[in-house]
């Protein structure tokens, strides 16, 4: 019987005269993971996304020579592999018909925003991790999302998809948009990559606001326009999950291949009675991945 919510589970709800049941819950978030990540669906065990190495420059001919061949080849195979997450609670008869406030009939809304916290909390592990060398998944080269010797591919070389530990500021996040445009491809040559959102704890919220949105620069006595305004497409997205360090900030690109969430099998909900006990069963289950393929998906800063 261990767990099972029995009469003696909640006493006061057996009785008339309570004014108001409640809990601690108020409204959710709208969620944040899909502001995250780009989402996709799957139907197999795990995903394997493969990076396949472009072409360097173009070489010189000269007349009657012959010119010079390229190849493709594979190069890193990220793998993501889905995982369950289920959660439940038994009610008996009892304490179900006994009840007076049909409070337990609506217990598949606390299990609906436990699973839904649940997968916050769990698609926000990569970004709380994301520095660090025990991160949640490490790409195909085997390390951290955001790292300043990433590896290019067979080719050799690497890259760096950081910048030097700062807080967000005005000059931070131009040396963050600089990194970015200096962006070059697996071959070593530059591509065009946009900044599609800054990512931050709910604690930057007003920050980023100044940051970005002030028609003039911000905090200076000087009157000079705001450049940086419109420079991050898609804007700011606050999360409170985002908690290993509330002072961390990313910004999102449009790399093709970058942040995924494969979505395996959908929130479900089910239930059933016991029929020796008529205890009442309710379930939730769900089963999700979280990774990135192009580490050129993600820039961050990760300040003390």
């Amino acid at each position: 019987m261990s767990n099972v919510i029995t009469s003696g589970s909640a006493a006061r709800l057996l009785q008339d005269g309570v004014k108001k049941v409640w809990n601690a819950a108020s409204k959710e978030w709208e969620p944040i993971y899909t502001q995250l990540y780009k989402t996709d669906t799957s139907s197999k065990a795990y995903e394997l996304t493969v990076q396949m190495e472009n072409m360097g420059l173009a070489s010189v001919k000269t007349e009657g020579d012959d010119i010079t061949f390229d190849s493709f080849r594979q190069s890193f195979a990220p793998k993501f592999v889905h995982v369950a997450y289920g959660k439940g609670f038994i009610v008996t008869r009892e304490a179900k018909d006994d009840n007076q406030y049909g409070y337990y009939k609506k217990g598949a809304r606390a299990l609906n925003r436990a699973m839904n916290i649940t997968k916050e909390v769990r698609t926000h592990v990569l970004y709380n991790t994301a520095f660090a060398t025990s991160s949640a998944m490490t790409g195909g080269d085997g390390i951290a999302m955001c790292s300043a010797s990433h590896i290019n591919g067979p080719s050799g070389g690497t890259y760096s998809n950081i910048i030097t530990a700062a807080d967000f500021s005005e000059s931070a996040l131009e040396d963050m948009l600089k990194v970015i445009m200096r962006a070059k491809d697996d071959r070593g040559l530059a591509i065009k990559l946009r900044a599609m959102k800054l990512v931050g704890h709910t604690n930057s919220k007003f920050e980023f606001d100044r940051v970005l949105n002030s028609s003039l620069r911000s905090g200076t006595a000087d009157n000079d326009k705001n450049v940086l305004m419109g420079t991050v497409a898609n804007g700011v997205v606050t999360s409170p999950y985002l908690d290993a360090n509330t002072k961390a900030w990313f910004i999102m690109t449009d790399a093709e291949e970058g942040l995924t969430y494969y979505d395996r099998v959908p929130l479900e909900f089910d239930e059933d009675k016991a029929f020796t006990s008529d205890n009442s069963r309710y379930k939730a289950y769900m089963r999700f991945s979280t990774g990135y393929s192009d580490p050129r998906g993600i820039y961050g800063s990760n300040p003390t």
